[in-house]
């Protein structure tokens, strides 16, 4: 059983880190710095895919690989794959600022491109051997992705349904002629992964090793426009010319009226269970190498879905269909014994979606800003908690505390909240983060926001806003002694100070494989 922890949630790309946005280089390691003088255990991220539509981490492009725009050129350049002198036109840390990607496209992605060129053609012989063993054991998603990101850049970022029809329909002597044209371009593309692993296993390794623990996150559906829809149709409910038959979203509710249409895909369940839920077990196999702890998103549509025709513009004219439940759950235990997961139980949770998490025994969250509306709202306060549960003052979905309180907090939210914490001479986050810390809760975890006091302009997204979400970086010098010295001093008094967490513990997986 999970003993009482504490941590902060931040996405790599957060970091002030050298060349635009934030990467596995010396910024994630001073972030290390701060977690273990702030006495945290766990550290969580968001999906670490590469994005596609709207820089999304939760629209990512393929479900196992990773995002090269996360890794760090600094170490690149350290271990001889581009001249450092080639990196001097980026933006220096200190200078750090919101990322912008279209800047990104044109500055780190074409030395990434270098970089990666340099190391196929003259890479050491134990370098090479490294690589290739990499690409031996990750082959069977390996080679997807890299064709398909590769097609994909080849047509201008069109959806693979409209590439030509052999490519679209995978035919053999179509794909084996594009990995003949573009073998030096599959080739930059398996070295990036093979550097974004290197890079991730590196720092993951020294998590562990100060006792921190990294909490990864799992989007129950795919996007449509990715290499593992492209690669397996078979598993995803498309019609004849490839395109969605139905798609994944929300009903309509008190937030929305029109509910939200995800666009996603619906998996074919009935094909996965006859195929003991193979591509599921990989993908989950492949999170809990890369990460200690799974955050499940979108938890109840392993219970029930809300499917949405595709050609309804709106999520209004869905209906609600049963997912694999308990069966799919029990394929997981049966393979990887107990589940370190988390599951994102939030928004419009039935009985039986309750009594599946209690069963499977994975905490649920509660989200204290949701806390103050009406009484049926309580169940987010802390004193409605369990032991199995995973508090947050709030996440990357959510404004800011300070932004809340200020900017979308209605007066009766306000003086409820009032009402609960008392004085907050510090700050209303405070309060809320001292809440959460001493409640009965068994994880806790505080977007890093939050602990900086930071107002809305640094909320990482807006659910239903398509443009601007994502950008947000820290400066270089707030994380200082100070605050992770009071952190430190809350996660004390709330016992979520462990003795791993003082001593260390065992080393990442050396090389990835499934």
């Amino acid at each position: 059983m999970q003993e009482r922890a504490s941590g902060i949630l931040v996405h790599p790309s957060c970091f002030p880190s050298h060349g635009g946005i934030g990467d596995f280089g010396p910024a994630a390691y001073d972030f290390l710095d701060f977690l273990s003088a702030a006495k945290q255990s766990l550290w969580q991220i968001l999906p670490l895919g590469p994005a596609g539509y709207g820089n999304s981490p939760y629209s990512c492009i393929s479900a196992f690989a990773g995002n090269p725009l996360l890794i760090s050129l600094d170490r690149l350049a350290e271990h001889g794959w581009i001249d450092r002198i080639r990196l001097q036109n980026l933006p220096a840390c200190d200078s750090c600022c919101a990322i912008s990607f279209g800047q990104l496209e044109k500055t780190k992605v074409p030395l990434l491109h270098e970089a990666a060129a340099n190391f196929v053609a003259n890479a050491s012989s134990t370098d090479r051997e490294r690589f290739e063993k990499f690409c031996w054991l990750n082959g069977w998603w390996l080679e997807d992705y890299v064709l398909f990101e590769t097609l994909r850049r080849h047509f201008d970022a069109h959806s693979w349904n409209e590439w030509p029809r052999a490519l679209a329909e995978h035919h053999p002597e179509a794909l084996e002629k594009a990995r003949r044209d573009f073998a030096d371009e599959l080739a930059q593309s398996r070295a990036l992964q093979f550097a974004f692993y290197e890079q991730w296993r590196a720092l993951h390794k020294e998590s562990r090793r100060r006792g921190i623990k990294i909490i990864g996150d799992v989007a129950i559906f795919v996007s449509y426009d990715s290499a593992d829809v492209w690669a397996h149709p078979d598993l995803f409910r498309l019609k004849s010319d490839l395109t969605p038959e139905v798609v994944a979203g929300v009903p309509p509710d008190y937030f929305s009226k029109n509910g939200q249409r995800w666009g996603n895909p619906l998996y074919r369940w009935d094909v996965l269970r006859e195929r003991s839920y193979d591509w599921w077990l990989r993908r989950m196999q492949w999170a809990l190498q890369t990460c200690d702890m799974v955050r499940i998103d979108h938890f109840r549509g392993f219970e029930a879905c809300w499917e949405i025709p595709a050609d309804e513009e709106t999520a209004i004219n869905g209906r609600w269909i049963k997912g694999p439940a308990d069966d799919f759950f029990r394929a997981l235990r049966d393979s990887f014994g107990d589940l370190p997961l988390i599951a994102e139980d939030l928004g419009l949770i039935t009985e039986e979606v309750v009594a599946m998490r209690e069963r499977i025994g994975v905490p649920g969250m509660r989200v204290i800003q949701f806390g103050f509306g009406d009484k049926g709202a309580h169940m987010y306060l802390p004193h409605k908690y369990v032991e199995n549960t995973v508090v947050y003052t709030g996440t990357h979905d959510n404004d800011t505390t300070v932004g809340w309180w200020k900017n979308s907090a209605r007066p009766e939210e306000r003086e409820h909240a009032q009402a609960y914490f008392g004085h907050a001479p510090d700050g209303i986050n405070w309060a809320l983060i001292r809440a959460a810390e001493t409640s009965v809760a068994r994880i806790c975890v505080i977007q890093l926001q939050d602990v900086l006091g930071l107002d809305s302009d640094c909320r990482m997204n807006i659910p239903s806003h398509p443009e601007g979400n994502w950008t947000w970086r820290y400066q270089p010098n707030q994380l200082t002694p100070e605050l992770a010295k009071k952190l430190a001093a809350i996660t004390e008094i709330s016992d979520r100070v462990s003795e791993v967490g003082q001593k260390g513990h065992g080393e990442a997986t050396e090389h990835f494989s499934a």
